[in-house]
C-alpha cells in the first residue's frame, strides 16, 4: 500500500537542515527512513524512482490557489487544476474562497473537501472567507469555519476595506487559533486602475494603479497584527513600499508575514509595453535560460496576459521584492494560480479580468531568478515552499521526518525545456510565459506514497 523507494537523489530536507545524497524509503503513505542507508530497510520487491542526479525534497506547498470551484468550472476545476499542481511538483495546495458561491459557511467547504478527495491528485486544504460573499459587509462564521476544516481566513480578490471590521475578524481569527491571510488593496487609492501608476501608464494611457494603495493596507494589517496579537499574512506582495514596512515590523516582533509570486520578481510593468521595449529595458537583468543566439519571446503591446492584481510594477520595486526574498522579510512563495477562459482575456486590456495561470512553470522560475543568480540556495528555496508555509498554517506537511506523511518532489534544478500551452494540465492557458525557455523542471509528484505524476 503506497511504499515506495526514491533512490540516489540529493535530498533536501530545510526542516531537518539536511543535504545529502541518499534514498527516501516510503512504507504505507509514510516516510519511513531517509538517508545513505535508507535502501537497507525496503523490501526487494518495492516499488523504486530513480532520482540520480536530481533532487529530492518534501512535497512543494503552494498556499495560494484558485481552483475556481464551485461554480466557476469553465475556468478551472479541482481535477485539473490539482493536474496542473502535479506537474509543477507540488504535492498540496490551498485554495482561496473567492468561488461562485464564496466559501463562507461549513457545507461548502464539506463540498470542496469531498470533492477534492475523490477528484484531486494532490492535497488540497480550503481557506474561508472573512466576510459573508467577500462583500467586506458582515463576518463569516469564523468559529463554524475553523470547525468545518478550514486553515486560514481570506476575502483574497477582495479586501476587507472597513479597519473596525478587520479588527473583529482578527480578534475571531486569535479566538479560534487561525490566520488570516490579507488581499492587500486600498480601494479609494486603486480607484479603476488597471496597471501600475508610472511612466508606462503614462506612456500606454492607461489608468494607474498606485503602489501606495497596497502600501496602505500592509500598514493597516501591521497595526492590528499588533494590536491583537494575531497573525496577518500579506498576500502576493509586489512594492517596494510593502516589503520595507513588512521588514520594519518584523523586527519589532509583529506577527505578520508575507509572499510573493514569480511574476512578481521576473517581470516589470515595461511588459505591458510589449516585448521588444521589456527586453530593450528591464528585461535585460533577468535570468535568461535560452542560449545567446535564441530569439527572446515575443508579445504585442497591451497583452492581457500581462494584467494581474496586484499589477506587474517597477523594477526598483522588483528589485525589493527579491532583496526582501533573499533577506527573510518575505517567507514564502506562491503563484496565486488564477485562471481564466480565452473570451475573458480576449478584450480590450481595461475590460479583462486580472490573473494568471502558474501552477506549472512557478518551481522554474522561482529557480532561475532565486537560485541560478544566486541569490539563494536550494535549501533556502525550498524553505518558502515546505517549511515556511507549513508553519504559518499548521500543517502537518514540508518535512521528510520519519513518520510524516510521504510526500516528495523530485526535480531537476538544470533541465532546460520550453514552456507551452499545448502541454498544460489545466483548462486555462492565461500565462504570459508561453514560448519561455526556463531552466529547472519537476520530474516526479509523490502524495503519500504514490506516484501521481512523473515523465
Amino acid at each position: 500500500m503506497n511504499s515506495l523507494l526514491v533512490t540516489g537523489g540529493r535530498i533536501i530536507d530545510p526542516a531537518n537542515r539536511l543535504d545529502v545524497l541518499g534514498d527516501v524509503l516510503i512504507t504505507d503513505g509514510k516516510i519511513a527512513a531517509v538517508g545513505p542507508s535508507a535502501a537497507a530497510g525496503a523490501p526487494r520487491e518495492i516499488q523504486r524512482l530513480d532520482a540520480t542526479g536530481k533532487v529530492v525534497c518534501p512535497g512543494l506547498i503552494d498556499l495560494h490557489v484558485h481552483l475556481r470551484e464551485p461554480g466557476q468550472s469553465a475556468k478551472e476545476s479541482i481535477s485539473t487544476g490539482t493536474k496542473a499542481a502535479a506537474r509543477g511538483g507540488f504535492t498540496t495546495l490551498v485554495c482561496m474562497p473567492n468561488t461562485s458561491p464564496a466559501i463562507d459557511n461549513p457545507g461548502t467547504v464539506a463540498l470542496i473537501r469531498e470533492k477534492a478527495l475523490r477528484e484531486g491528485i494532490v492535497n488540497v486544504y480550503v481557506t474561508g472567507a472573512i466576510t459573508k460573499g467577500i462583500e467586506g459587509e458582515e463576518l463569516a462564521p469564523i468559529g463554524s469555519l475553523k470547525q468545518a476544516g478550514v486553515v486560514a481566513i481570506t476575502d483574497d480578490g477582495h479586501c476587507v476595506q472597513s479597519n473596525e471590521l478587520m479588527r473583529r475578524a482578527c480578534e475571531y481569527a486569535k479566538m479560534f487559533d487561525l490566520p488570516v491571510m490579507d488581499h492587500c488593496q486600498d480601494y479609494s487609492l486603486v480607484s479603476d486602475g488597471v496597471m501600475h501608476e508610472g511612466y508606462w501608464s503614462a506612456v500606454l494611457g492607461l489608468r494607474g494603479w498606485p503602489a501606495a494603495g497596497e502600501d496602505a493596507i500592509v500598514a493597516r494589517n501591521i497595526l492590528l497584527a499588533d494590536l491583537t496579537g494575531t497573525h496577518i499574512h500579506c498576500q502576493h506582495l509586489s512594492s517596494a513600499g510593502s516589503v520595507n514596512l513588512l521588514r520594519e515590523a518584523r523586527k519589532r516582533g509583529v506577527p505578520i508575514s508575507g509572499e510573493a509570486c514569480p511574476h512578481h520578481y521576473t517581470l516589470t510593468d515595461a511588459s505591458i509595453g510589449g516585448s521588444d521595449r521589456f527586453w530593450a529595458t528591464d528585461g535585460k537583468s533577468i535570468y535568461w535560460a535560452g542560449d545567446a543566439t535564441s530569439p527572446r519571446p515575443a508579445w504585442p503591446v497591451y497583452d492581457t496576459n500581462f494584467k494581474m492584481n496586484p499589477p506587474l510594477r517597477s523594477a526598483a520595486d522588483r528589485q525589493a521584492i527579491l532583496e526582501g526574498i533573499v533577506d527573510g522579510t518575505i517567507e514564502i512563495l506562491g503563484s496565486d494560480h488564477a485562471p481564466h477562459c480565452d473570451y475573458e482575456k480576449q478584450v480590450e486590456f481595461d475590460y479583462a479580468p486580472f490573473g494568471i495561470t502558474g501552477l506549472e512553470n512557478e518551481l522554474a522560475l522561482s529557480l532561475m531568478q532565486l537560485y541560478h543568480t544566486k541569490l539563494l540556495s536550494l535549501p533556502d528555496l525550498i524553505h518558502k515552499y515546505t517549511v515556511a508555509p507549513a508553519k504559518l498554517l499548521r500543517l502537518n506537511k514540508g518535512t521528510l521526518n520519519v513518520g510524516a506523511d510521504g510526500d516528495v518532489t523530485v526535480f531537476d534544478p538544470d533541465r532546460r525545456w520550453v514552456f507551452e500551452a499545448t502541454g498544460t494540465a489545466s483548462k486555462s492557458i492565461n500565462n504570459p510565459f508561453y514560448g519561455w525557455p526556463l531552466k529547472g523542471k519537476a520530474t516526479a509528484t509523490i502524495v503519500a506514497g504514490d506516484v501521481r505524476w512523473s515523465e
